[in-house]
């Protein structure tokens, strides 16, 4: 069963029903950005996994839709939603769609795994970043990922797991002029995952980052397809002498989303195949 829903409701939230932990059948794992890149392989990883899926996208419902079809052929469910993660007076209305969601689906009450993936990317030099483009990717690096995650937390169960995307552009090797913004707002996405992953540890929730290196998505308007010859130059300062895909990141997420990595939390986990180093 999926559906592709066009428009975001928006009638007052409620608070997840009351059930127990455990009551719950199966996972699902609500991913943002799965419309294509990191976002759309996570949600394929997490479904060969045996997880059902809420995915939601932004301005590419083709996309989603495309997620949907490639889950359900490999036998999973999934769910896309239109969601603008810089827009955090929806969230509430949101929250309640992805309950309703949740029990007209899967006949549930909660959330087992949550990846924060919905990002954007516009480089400029220090000199050159206005206020307004400062906070544009603020709202969808940063303050999107920070409110979703906290209107969402009622439908987390205890035991679930959070994956934030975080940059090897936070690390203190292969900066790149032009993407300060970026990687400080990526930066303190790292450093408020920690922090989750000790307040929420009292529910035994594990909130971990994962940092792909450079990794062909359509991040910067699609600027590996528009500038190839960025690729070459990246894959050489690469040790594995290739840049990353989709599915090397996602398979990552899903793998820390898993019962296999239930005894890491707080962590950081460069996904790069060696870039820079």
């Amino acid at each position: 069963m999926s559906t592709t829903p066009t428009t975001t409701p928006t009638t007052t939230p409620t608070a997840a029903p009351d059930v127990a932990p455990g009551a719950d059948a199966a996972p699902i794992t609500l991913v943002t950005g799965a419309s294509s890149g990191i976002g759309q392989s996570a949600a394929l990883e997490v479904a060969r996994g045996g997880s059902g899926v809420v995915l939601t996208y932004r301005g590419n419902p083709d996309g989603a839709g495309r997620t949907v079809r490639q889950i359900e052929e490999i036998g999973g469910t999934a769910v896309a939603l239109p969601l603008d993660t810089a827009r955090t007076g929806t969230f509430p209305a949101f929250a309640e769609q992805v309950a309703r969601t949740l029990q007209d689906t899967w006949h549930s009450a909660h959330l087992t795994g949550l990846v924060n993936n919905a990002g954007s990317s516009r480089p400029a030099a220090f000199a050159d970043t206005s206020e307004d483009a400062l906070d544009e990717l603020g709202d969808v690096l940063f303050k999107g990922p920070f409110f979703l995650t906290q209107a969402l937390l009622p439908l987390l169960a205890d035991g679930a797991s959070i994956v934030n995307v975080s940059s090897s552009s936070t690390r203190p090797f292969g900066m790149t002029p032009g993407f300060s913004a970026y990687a400080a707002f990526k930066g303190a996405v790292v450093v408020w995952s920690r922090y989750l992953a000790k307040e929420l540890g009292t529910r035994g929730i594990r909130v971990n980052t994962v940092a792909p290196g450079p990794t062909r998505t359509r991040l910067g308007g699609d600027a590996f397809a528009r500038h190839p010859e960025l690729i070459a130059p990246l894959a050489e300062n690469t040790a594995l002498g290739r840049i990353g895909e989709g599915a090397d990141v996602g398979r990552v997420i899903a793998f820390l989303l898993s019962e296999q990595a239930g005894w890491i939390t707080g962590q950081d986990i460069d996904v790069s195949g060696g870039y820079d180093l």
